[in-house]
């Protein structure tokens, strides 16, 4: 009973990944919503609070920032020209979301050099049922990115919300504080500037079995 239980269960998720995208955004048309709503004050979702538009605002700028200065080494794309599978990459994120302004420009610097892979990105808050689907320890943590071997329709496996390091980080904030705080978000930051995205790369990578 357990083991049809779980065959129908992963049928469910199979079937909300492929439905999610067809109906999914590319990255440069989910960047573009974000700018417009950091340049018109808003946010995605129905939550439209002052923080979370200042979390969009600032998420824009920092993904720009992370287009500009994060490069993917020659080692790393010999690898992806070995890629003998089709991908696609499909993200969960929202526009306030911290960690998904660290990990998004790095995850879509791998779909975009490689042409077996492409990527997608839907909402949360407007996708309750897959997330539902894909929650990390019982929530709705984000970003998640789920990936799809396109020609045999199986889910290869799924990453998220955050690189160990910093889930670790994030862990250790919420015993002592029982929350995540402010000055923990900005640590949070701080690594994410100091490690580079190479913890995000190489955890990537390891699903992939590229390493």
């Amino acid at each position: 009973m357990k083991k049809i239980f779980m065959e129908v269960l992963e049928k469910n998720r199979l079937e909300l990944v492929q439905e999610s995208i067809l109906n999914g955004m590319d990255c440069p048309q989910y960047r573009d919503m974000v700018h417009d709503y950091a340049l018109t004050g808003k946010t995605t979702g129905e939550e439209q609070s002052e923080p979370r538009i200042n979390f969009t605002q600032l998420n824009d700028r920092r993904m720009n920032r992370w287009d500009k200065t994060f490069k993917l080494p020659e080692e790393t794309l010999q690898k992806l020209s070995k890629l003998d599978r089709e991908l696609i990459f499909l993200v969960i994120t929202e526009s306030w979301c911290g960690d998904a302004a660290a990990s998004l420009p790095v995850v879509n610097k791998i779909a975009e050099s490689s042409s077996r892979i492409s990527l997608k990105v839907v909402l949360r808050d407007e996708n309750p049922e897959l997330m539902e689907a894909f929650l990390t320890n019982g929530t709705q943590s984000i970003p998640k990115v789920i990936v799809l071997d396109g020609k045999n329709q199986e889910i290869v496996g799924e990453w998220g919300p955050r690189p160990q390091g910093a889930a670790e980080m994030v862990e250790t904030c919420k015993i002592e504080h029982g929350k995540l705080t402010d000055a923990c978000k900005q640590e949070l930051q701080v690594w994410y500037n100091k490690d580079r995205g190479e913890s995000t790369l190489k955890e990537i990578f390891e699903l992939l079995a590229l390493e």
